[in-house]
């Protein structure tokens, strides 16, 4: 790890902060929303090494380290990066990240790192998720990074789940020199990266060239193999595997419980995502590509599935993409940032709205949504305002399309073909400590959105990292 100089801290760090703040390059709107690709340009090496230079490098702990879930060495990474030592920077993520490309473009900056960073007091924050970015995207072109690995150990482990936390299990497993395969229901691996995540936030060329990296550590995928189902846990243990991370998320979507949910053109987020996202051979086998969804499209939810469903929307060409929340957008739960790129990009918002029922045209597809209209009331368990019906004030949205994004709940497979295999009443998994992931069954460990809820993809990530470390311990005093 590469220390900040002394003489370097003594630097005036008023002055520092007063360094010009750049603003992140974006595609135009008119132009990225005809494609899928990336809307972030990106630094030129000149432009992140200006952006690096505004940090002021806190004592220890700075609290853009401390706030960031891997706890990475931002500032020492901000300091490379300023002296054009890119790739030094980016094995400094690699050491505390499995995901650091990923992670660079999907965490919610502006509410960990970036969010806790100083200079918010008197301006803007350093650009830290993207200077991330930049460093990776660097090291893949000057010094490609390749992990030092333990001797081979003899021991296999399974992972369920190929998403964030099954790969930062994986990544780590690989390293300690322990043979890992990894089984998912989808085709390839990468779960929500792949499967939930638009490419316009996160390439699918950027996830695969990090799976390749960890192919050549050893990683193996068996997929569309939906464990519980097609197989069960203990089956697979039966295969000679010595542990097992659990790591299968949280994917089920909410129900509306509302009249007509079940009519044509009526779709769930993640079937929606997955069908308008993902095309060729990593396509399931049970989904086909989106149909003609007509002009008008609502989005129901305020979530930053939401905004991804709304800008996939709108870059499939429809003319009417229209956002519809039961609160006001200040009580919205996702990214600030993601909702200003929808507008940019087309989308409406309709606040204090709630969908009542689906409403069927002649030809008995979609053809509106009944709502009413809402105030807010007293603040409820969440400490938002609860959402108060106005009696009397129904109205219709014409709608060809419904997308329903309104969160997930837990599979509840594992635990119902699992014996002493203990889960709560929502089907998330008992762990008996969160810092090992150690389950009911003593070489059985789980992690990520599965064992908590719904979370953020870093947190999924580091959940399978340490539940990697107790893994290799249980391993070790099993020899």
């Amino acid at each position: 790890m590469q220390a900040v100089p002394s003489e370097f801290l003594a630097i005036n760090r008023k002055k520092r902060a007063q360094e010009p703040f750049l603003e992140l390059d974006l595609r135009p709107a008119e132009e990225r929303v005809c494609d899928f690709n990336e809307v972030v340009i990106g630094f030129t090496p000149e432009q992140a090494q200006i952006e690096a230079a505004r940090c002021i490098h806190c004592p220890d702990p700075a609290p853009c380290m401390v706030a960031c879930p891997t706890h990475n060495d931002i500032p020492s990474a901000m300091w490379l990066i300023e002296q054009g030592r890119f790739a030094e920077a980016a094995k400094l993520y690699h050491e505390t990240s499995s995901l650091p490309e990923v992670c660079g473009r999907v965490c919610p900056h502006e509410q960990l790192c970036e969010g806790s960073c100083v200079l918010n007091k008197t301006g803007e924050p350093v650009i830290t998720g993207q200077l991330e970015v930049f460093a990776l995207t660097q090291e893949r072109i000057l010094e490609p990074y390749t992990p030092e690995i333990a001797p081979k150990t003899g021991h296999k482990v399974a992972i369920v789940g190929a998403g964030p936390a099954g790969l930062g299990c994986a990544d780590q497993l690989l390293r300690l020199g322990h043979d890992v395969t990894l089984f998912d229901s989808k085709p390839a691996p990468g779960g929500l990266l792949v499967y939930g995540i638009p490419n316009f936030k996160l390439s699918k060329d950027v996830f695969f060239e990090r799976w390749r990296d960890m192919e050549k550590l050893g990683a193996k995928f068996v997929g569309n193999t939906y464990v519980g189902r097609d197989k069960t846990i203990d089956e697979i243990l039966a295969e000679g595997f010595d542990a097992m991370f659990v790591g299968v998320g949280s994917g089920i979507d909410a129900p509306m419980d509302i009249p007509g949910e079940d009519l044509d053109g009526v779709y769930e987020a993640t079937d929606y995502l997955i069908r308008g996202n993902v095309s060729g051979d990593d396509l399931p086998k049970d989904k086909e590509a989106l149909p003609n969804l007509g002009n008008d499209v609502v989005v129901i939810g305020g979530g930053d599935t939401a905004s991804d469903c709304l800008r996939t929307s709108v870059r499939m060409g429809i003319e009417n993409v229209t956002c519809l929340y039961r609160r006001t957008e200040s009580e919205m739960p996702g990214s600030a940032k993601d909702r200003k790129l929808a507008k940019q990009e087309g989308a409406k918002y309709r606040f204090l709205t709630q969908p009542v029922q689906f409403i069927a045209g002649e030809d008995g597809k979609l053809a509106a949504v009944e709502c009413i209209e809402m105030k807010l009331g007293e603040p409820d368990s969440s400490g938002r305002r609860r959402p108060v019906p106005v009696e009397g004030s129904n109205f219709s949205v014409p709608a060809t399309t419904a997308v329903k994004a309104l969160g997930y709940w837990p599979d509840e497979i594992i635990g119902k073909t699992t014996p002493d295999y203990e889960v709560d009443k929502w089907g998330l998994t008992i762990v008996k400590d969160s810092e090992t992931g150690q389950t009911s069954r003593e070489n059985i460990f789980a992690g990520g959105d599965g064992v908590t809820g719904p979370d953020l993809v870093v947190t999924a990530m580091v959940a399978g990292k340490k539940s990697a470390m107790a893994i290799d311990e249980y391993l070790k005093s099993k020899k």
